[in-house]
């Protein structure tokens, strides 16, 4: 077996140190979530984390930004080509709910957002993050409405979809989630 370069080898360790981090800040939160914690479940130092990341903040905002991706990739896929109102709404409730039995990632980004705002450290990674991702779906449930008709932005409509996906309902032990909401 021949031996990794450096560059496969620097890639190689990266990816298991942002593997250990969504364990551990899934796990334990962003606050509670140390750099010593991520880099002893990766099978690595402190200082092979800081040779690969800047910061646990960057680290987290990088799980943020490739979960926020994948979210709108998930949406964009099951949506497909479909133009039936009632049908895209029966869509994404089922996509919600899924989510929505997992409020993990929702609470680690209203942790981020308020850790951000405390620190007066939201900049413009953070709030392009979360616009892209509202940006998707939104500009994808913009097709039920006829030309000019729309009833928000993309950014709202689809903000509203992670808001019932991730939002503050679903952080309730034993609370409704989205699909409850629904029946409601």
């Amino acid at each position: 077996m021949s031996r990794l370069s450096r560059e496969e080898s620097r890639a190689l360790t990266r990816a298991k140190l942002l593997a250990s981090a969504r364990d551990v800040v899934a796990r334990e939160g962003y606050e509670g979530a140390t750099i010593d914690r991520i880099a002893e479940e990766a099978g690595f130092t402190k200082g092979a984390f800081y040779a690969n990341c800047s910061s646990k903040e960057e680290i987290v905002l990088e799980l943020l930004e490739t979960h926020s991706l994948a979210d709108v990739d998930e949406i964009a896929a099951l949506l497909g080509d479909e133009k039936d109102p009632l049908k895209i709404i029966d869509l994404i409730s089922g996509w919600t709910a899924g989510g929505s039995r997992d409020p993990s990632w929702g609470l680690l980004a209203l942790e981020m957002i308020r850790r951000a705002q405390r620190d007066a450290t939201f900049g413009k990674r953070h709030a392009s993050l979360f616009r892209a991702q509202w940006r998707g779906p939104g500009q994808m449930l913009l097709r039920l409405f006829p030309e000019g008709a729309a009833p928000a932005e993309p950014e709202a409509l689809g903000g509203l979809v992670f808001e019932l996906t991730y939002g503050s309902v679903s952080t309730f032990e034993n609370g409704p989630t989205a699909a409850d909401l629904e029946m409601i």
